[in-house]
């Protein structure tokens, strides 16, 4: 009988031994560098209803479908959208090959150090930019490119390399989706090829969870018959109302759960919200000119006007980068 009890009391000393140790993970903050706000306590009771079992509003784990837009919503993209500061500097690199470049006037204003020239030729100026920074390289050879740019370039403001100039809480929240049981995508406005080229070491999503504009491919090169080669044509441009359409054409689902920044996202926020079920519709207002850039309705860059009445009318969830982030940068982590 001693030997019994003994047993037994070390069995249930070795259980709460294990509960002790195991109680702080799950105690443990999902979102640190988000502030006691509206906004995170949104995020994580919704989470808390679609994951568990037995609640009217759980959703099994195949269903459970994330979405994100990327510039300006997973990272900066101030003073102007990242991929740009990419072409430019391969155009730059490119212009030794190019000399009828100096007869086109963006192109010579680049060349010239004259920006204020360049953003004055406009979007049809600044897209055969894209195309001449884009076309011609095979798919694989155009993510070494972008591959070799994230790792040198660097933030004009910052000074950091523009793949830190992702916002942690966004990190956190991934993080934590995933951990959930979701499963998490991009859906931008941005060139598919050019986001692929980081989105798994940065974000944690994969090439394949990656939507994005898209230039015409083409099976064969010169050198390789079997290489996809991108086209100096736009096949998609992914943005505002085409971003439910390539949601749904790629991932066959409607999300439960999507995150923008601008009246670009609008549609795919009302495209979720109009599903049934429990549904999550959040915004980034960017709000904090000191550690990043205060913009929303007048803003050439990210404009959030439209989108950020309805989800005031609606009742979506507004993260507002000033009151409602801890931190805004990884680098700022305590």
């Amino acid at each position: 009988m001693l030997i019994s009890h003994q047993t037994n009391y070390l069995r249930h000393l070795l259980i709460l031994l294990v509960a002790v140790w195991i109680a702080p993970a799950y105690a443990a903050d999902p979102l640190p560098s988000w502030n006691n706000a509206a906004s995170k306590a949104s995020i994580i009771s919704f989470v808390e209803r679609v994951t568990k079992p037995g609640s009217k509003d759980f959703v099994a784990p195949g269903e459970r479908i994330a979405v994100f837009d990327n510039d300006g919503t997973l990272w900066s993209e101030q003073p102007m959208y990242f991929q740009l500061f990419f072409t430019f500097d391969r155009i730059r690199a490119l212009a030794p090959q190019h000399p009828e470049w100096q007869e086109k006037p963006a192109f010579k204003a680049l060349l010239d150090g004259d920006m204020k020239a360049v953003m004055a030729g406009g979007t049809r100026a600044l897209f055969e930019m894209v195309v001449a920074a884009n076309a011609g390289n095979t798919t694989e050879e155009f993510n070494k490119i972008v591959t070799e740019w994230v790792a040198t370039a660097r933030h004009p403001k910052s000074r950091r390399p523009f793949t830190e100039m992702v916002y942690q809480p966004m990190l956190e929240l991934l993080t934590f989706l995933r951990a959930s049981g979701f499963k998490t995508y991009i859906c931008s406005g941005g060139d598919v090829s050019f986001m692929r080229a980081f989105s798994e070491r940065v974000y944690g999503i994969p090439p394949e969870q990656v939507i994005g504009s898209v230039m015409k491919t083409s099976l064969g090169s010169a050198k390789d018959p079997l290489a996809i080669v991108i086209q100096p044509q736009l096949d998609v441009n992914n943005d505002q109302e085409m971003k439910p359409v390539s949601i749904q054409r790629v991932i066959g689902r409607r999300p439960i759960f999507t995150f923008g920044n601008s009246d670009g996202d609008q549609a795919m926020l009302e495209w979720t919200a109009a599903g049934s079920g429990a549904r999550f519709m959040g915004l980034v207002h960017h709000t904090d000119g000191e550690r990043e850039v205060a913009y929303d309705r007048t803003s050439s860059i990210g404009k959030l006007d439209k989108a950020l009445d309805e989800a005031k009318a609606k009742g979506w969830t507004i993260a507002d980068m000033k009151q409602d982030w801890l931190v805004v940068f990884p680098a700022e982590k305590r």
